[in-house]
Formats: C-alpha cells, sequence, structure tokens
C-alpha cells in the first residue's frame, strides 16, 4: 500500500475523531493535531505519506506549513480542508504546493476517494521513479556525428516548451530515450512521467488506460479509475507505437490534444489535465492517414515538433563510442573487467549495418560481454554478428568507413531485417516480435504490407 501513514491537522474535535475512526478502520496510522506548531514537531520527528491540513488554525495559516511539508524526504501528499471555500483560496492552496482541496463540511466518502486518489498518485510517482532510473543515462546519445549533435540541438530547443513531439525513427533506433531526455530537461521534470505502449495494450483496455472508466463501464469495472493522462496531471504522458492507436481513439485523443479535456468509458463529467504528450512511431503515418488508418487532424497535433531519429547506419563517427559506452556500463553491471574491443572487433562493429539501430548495438555488446574472458579485449567472433565479405586489417577511422557497395534503401533492410528474424524462428512471429523489440501487431501490419506489395503487378 502506497499510503501508510495519515497526518490530520483540524483543530476541531470532531473532525479529528472521525479521521481517526475511518482510517485506522481501513489500517492506517492516523496521528491527528489540533496546531500547527504540534504539526511542525512532527514533522520534524516522523515521516508522512498523507496529510489533511486545515486552513484556518488557532495559530496560524496552515498554508505555511507548505513549505515543510514539501522538504519531507517521503514526499507527503497535502490536501487541504477548509469551511470558507472559495475559488481563490483553492487555486493560492493548489499554487503552493497542494495535491487537492476538500470543502467542509464534507463525507466520509469523499475521504475514501481522496486517500484513494492519493494512493493512486504516489503509485504513479513510484512507476514514473522506476523509469527515470532505468533511463537515466543521457550517454546513450553518445557520439559526435553531425546527425545526432543537430538531434540534440533540436532536444535543447523543444524540451524546455510545451510543444507536444512526435518521435519518429526505425525500430531501435531509441525513440524512448529520446522522449525521457526531453522529459528529463523539461519544466515537468519533477513530476509524474508515465507510458502507455500503443501497440502492446489489448484494444479494448486502451481506452480504459489512457482515459480511464466509470464503475460499471464494461464487465469487471468494479469502481472508477482513473487513466493515465489523469493520474499524470501536472507531468508527461509518453504515448508509444502511436501508429497502432486504434481508429475510434483517435478523435478522444484529438480533443484532449485540444483542448485538455478528457472522457472516462462509461460517461460521467468530462474532466481536465495538465500533461504534456510525448509520442513516438516507427510507422510512416502519412501513409497510415493514405490507407484511412490514422487521423490527418492528429497527426499535425501530434507532430507540432516533429523529430527524426538517424539510423545507426548513418552515424558512422557514433558507433565505436556507443559500443565503449555499453561495454563499460555492461561490464560494470555484470561485475567484469573488459580493456575493450580488438582491432578485428572494432573493424566488424564498423562495417555492420545495424538494421535493429542502437537495441541491436547493445544486444550484441551484452552478449559479447558475457562470452569475453575477463581482463580480456573482446573479440570480433563474441559480437554474433555476420562476417563481412573483407575486413581491412590496417587501422579504421570511424568516420571513413563505409560499405563498398551503396547501401539498400530503409524499406530494403527493414524488409529483410524482419525475413530474417522470422527464418531464424521457423515462422514463430510471437518470438520474432521479441526478437524485433516490436509488438506482435506491428510485425503482422509489416507482413501484411509486404503481402500486399507481392500482389501488386509490376
Amino acid at each position: 500500500m502506497a499510503i501508510e501513514k495519515v497526518l490530520v491537522i483540524d483543530d476541531e474535535p470532531i473532525i479529528r475523531k472521525s479521521f481517526e475512526e475511518l482510517l485506522r478502520g481501513k489500517r492506517y496510522g492516523v496521528t491527528a493535531v489540533a496546531t500547527l506548531r504540534s504539526a511542525e514537531k512532527l514533522l520534524k520527528r516522523d515521516p508522512f505519506d498523507l496529510i489533511f491540513l486545515d486552513v484556518r488554525l488557532p495559530d496560524g495559516d496552515g498554508t505555511e506549513l507548505l513549505g515543510l511539508i514539501a522538504k519531507q524526504p517521503t514526499r507527503p501528499l497535502t490536501i487541504m480542508m477548509s469551511g470558507f471555500g472559495t475559488v481563490e483560496t483553492a487555486v493560492e492552496c493548489m499554487r503552493h504546493g497542494a495535491f487537492d482541496y476538500l470543502i467542509k463540511p464534507f463525507s466520509l466518502s469523499q475521504i475514501e476517494v481522496l486517500v484513494k486518489k492519493a494512493e493512486n498518485y504516489q503509485q504513479v510517482l513510484k512507476v514514473s521513479d522506476r523509469l527515470t532510473a532505468q533511463c537515466s543515462d543521457s550517454s546513450d546519445l553518445t557520439g559526435e556525428s553531425a546527425a545526432l549533435r543537430a538531434l540534440r540541438t533540436r532536444l535543447r530547443k523543444v524540451a524546455p516548451t510545451e510543444a507536444t513531439v512526435l518521435i519518429q525513427g526505425e525500430p531501435g533506433a531509441g525513440q524512448e530515450l529520446v522522449a525521457h531526455e526531453i522529459f528529463r530537461a523539461s519544466n515537468r521534470a519533477h513530476a509524474p512521467y508515465l507510458t502507455v505502449n500503443c501497440a502492446a495494450e489489448a484494444p479494448g483496455m486502451l481506452e480504459s488506460i489512457i482515459f480511464g472508466h466509470e464503475k460499471g463501464a464494461f464487465t469487471g469495472a468494479t469502481e472508477r479509475r482513473e487513466g493515465q493522462l489523469e493520474l499524470a496531471d501536472g507531468g508527461t504522458v509518453l504515448l508509444t507505437e502511436i501508429g497502432e492507436m486504434p481508429l475510434h481513439l483517435q478523435p478522444k485523443l484529438f480533443r484532449f490534444l485540444q483542448d485538455r479535456e478528457f472522457a472516462r468509458m462509461g460517461g460521467g463529467k468530462p474532466g481536465k489535465a495538465d500533461v504534456r504528450v510525448l509520442a513516438t512511431t516507427q510507422r510512416d503515418l502519412r501513409q497510415a492517414i493514405a490507407r484511412g488508418t490514422f487521423r490527418e487532424d492528429l497527426y499535425h497535433r501530434l507532430s507540432v515538433f516533429p523529430l527524426d531519429l538517424p539510423p545507426l547506419r548513418e552515424r558512422h563517427a557514433d558507433i565505436a563510442p556507443l559500443a565503449g559506452h555499453f561495454l563499460a556500463r555492461l561490464a560494470r553491471q555484470h561485475g567484469l573487467v573488459t580493456p575493450g574491443f580488438s582491432a578485428e572487433a572494432l573493424e566488424l562493429l564498423q562495417a555492420h549495418a545495424w538494421p535493429g539501430n542502437v537495441h541491436e548495438l547493445q544486444s550484441a555488446i551484452a552478449r559479447a560481454v558475457l562470452l569475453t574472458e575477463p581482463a580480456t579485449a573482446v573479440q570480433a567472433g563474441a559480437l554474433g554478428l555476420p562476417a563481412p565479405a573483407a575486413i581491412s586489417r590496417s587501422p579504421v577511422s570511424v568516420e571513413t568507413v563505409r560499405p563498398a557497395e551503396p547501401l539498400p534503401s530503409l524499406p530494403e533492410v527493414e524488409k529483410a531485417h524482419i525475413l530474417r528474424t522470422l527464418e531464424h524462428t521457423g515462422g514463430n512471429r510471437t518470438k520474432a516480435a521479441i526478437l524485433l523489440q516490436i509488438s506482435i501487431r506491428t510485425l503482422r501490419n509489416k507482413l501484411n504490407e509486404y503481402r500486399d506489395a507481392a500482389s501488386v503487378p509490376q
């Protein structure tokens, strides 16, 4: 349970007693005091997860305590209470960091709803912190190629703004990493950061996950539940593989981007949320628009600031630094020491076309770390990459390595990689999707495209 200890600060004995009886009956630890001075002593000594704080107290204004509460290591959520509620007072409390506002007189059911809302929000913060920890290494954007320098420049420009960003690129190019870099450099960096994979979720549940649902909206909906947009209020939501979003949900997302207003499944009063939306796609959305599977108005709303990620094969100057970065990090994770790459291994890394982009490079380095003896340089064979027809034995400049033949087009590389992976898995689409790091739905759409193209007379 995310909420364990609750502090109630109110000078009315009956209110303190009501809180104590209700919350202790639900197995929360509750402490109730009547003054700011008593609360300050408690906060310096004990951690709390949730605080109910009256605005008017015998020894001062409750909002004066919000600054001290904000410094608590447990990051407690504060719900202000007042019998003299006005819109102006509520706005002022929220501006000073209050989580919510409760107007007296209130019912026990209102308290229960707010505690549940606070629990959900605390869980969101834990998920957000975990995602931040997983993506905290910005050196995954290591490199000095012209393409990467241009990308970093655009990142610095868009991150501090509130613009919606559409991040486009091949599978494995690092779309989610770039999205996290935007979040981390934004003004919302200390607010929730949630991710929804539009391809991984069942179409029937995706609407509930994003927008929430009311009690009874569908079989099994036994209570109202907030969606990710509502839970991330004040923060950022990343919608990955946005091109896989079902057509019937796209108008709802368009409305949110237009008015910051959403409707839960099952009706109910529309809600509002202050959320910045980032989106990623591996598909060409303009082609999806032409096929009628993606709305053009939504595309323009999402692509206020489009970012196109260059594939790794167009960033030769970044391959060696990235490989070295991954080697150091993965060796450290496994408690190993490796002095680097042999000359042959570096040449092989430069010669490979990297159809799986940065993800494929990271996988190759992870495999090599496990196959390499401690204190030994990584050899070419440990990378598990196909050998090129010929590799020069002379030192290679990462800027000058170029394939002997012209590179195939992007769709040809992608198609060859997908078909080769399917062949490797014996036609098992689920295993192939896992290896390709895409959803089974995306794989199915790709195969349908190849089948349709083959049936068209040339």
